[in-house]
């Protein structure tokens, strides 16, 4: 069994001024009762990330940081997205840390799952999947469509943990692989998997959130899903392959068929039938035109390899200069 271990709590924040205060008593008593008993040691710290928050989130950190021992932050220059705000944190926790935990700031994931976590890194694991034990609580349309995202995901051929989110426990020797990936696209969840190493779950009850509003709408969840088909898939393009082949052999058939009906003498008008295969044809090339758009844009984004996020405060260095 490895011995007492440096934990750093990496949450990503935009916008979640309603809740911070909570977390941070929350968190701290966890923090605490850890070090207490020897689980972690001393120097553990959660990190909040301020993704380019237009409230008082970053005022809140600062504040949070001056009073509490165990709590630090990072700013982004600007609002990155929560993959990228993320990646930041983790990027920079493992400088200070043996294993990393990564959250969200709602209060949504159970904080006591990070004693099991901890303990299954503990028996050998790399990597610990938090893992949803059930979706009870969520509506008829969230479950079906969430649920119904893990498995597209999985016949698109991305590996993934089913009804795993971004709540996972990653040791130092992991995220000193992932800062090797350098793809500008991120989806995290398909990129841990690929990774590797020894690795585990943990199943916990997601709560509802404690305040503020969910900064996933439907909209934007619908667009991370195709990110992530689209950076570790290439099945659509595939599809679109197949469809084209398909078109061609029913193009050579019904080419054919006119053919043999022309010779025999019953030649039809036929408008309404040769208007709506031309709509029918449109249609699928703008769509199939659509797909490969999108893989070319990615290029573009990965070949310009602009930075993926821009650090402009770090209170953990500040500290330590003071």
């Amino acid at each position: 069994m490895k011995k007492e271990v440096t934990l750093y709590i990496v949450i990503p924040c935009y916008n979640e001024e309603e809740v911070l205060n909570e977390t941070t008593r929350q968190l701290k008593e966890k923090i605490e009762k850890l070090i207490k008993n020897k689980d972690i040691s001393d120097k553990s710290r959660v990190m909040y990330v301020n993704d380019g928050s237009k409230d008082r989130t970053w005022e809140i950190i600062e504040k949070i940081n001056q009073k509490e021992k165990y709590f630090t932050g990072i700013s982004l220059s600007r609002n990155r997205g929560h993959q990228n705000a993320l990646l930041a944190g983790l990027m920079t926790a493992k400088n200070y840390a043996d294993i990393v935990i990564s959250m969200d700031a709602d209060l949504q994931d159970d904080i006591n799952a990070i004693d099991e976590m901890i303990k299954k890194y503990k028996e050998g694991n790399e990597i610990v999947y938090g893992v949803r034990s059930s979706r009870t609580k969520d509506t008829f349309f969230k479950r079906t469509t969430a649920e119904g995202f893990y498995k597209f995901m999985k016949l698109m051929g991305v590996e993934i943990v089913f009804n795993h989110a971004d709540y996972r426990l990653t040791s130092k020797l992991v995220l000193d692989h992932l800062e090797e990936y350098g793809e500008v696209n991120l989806f995290l969840r398909g990129m841990f998997p690929l990774i590797g190493y020894k690795s585990d779950k943990v199943l916990y009850e997601r709560k509802e959130r404690f305040a503020g509003e969910s900064k996933y709408p439907l909209k934007k969840m619908l667009s991370f899903a195709w990110d992530g088909i689209t950076s570790f898939s290439i099945k659509p393009i595939t599809f679109v392959f197949n469809l084209g082949i398909a078109i061609f052999i029913i193009s050579a058939l019904m080419l054919l068929y006119s053919l043999i009906v022309k010779l025999l003498g019953n030649t039809v008008e036929g408008w309404t039938f040769i208007v709506c295969s031309i709509w029918l044809v449109a249609g699928i090339e703008m769509f199939s035109l659509g797909i490969i758009g999108e893989y070319i844009g990615k290029i573009y984004n990965e070949t310009k390899a602009r930075p993926r996020y821009i650090i402009s405060r770090n209170l953990n260095e500040e500290k330590s200069k003071n």
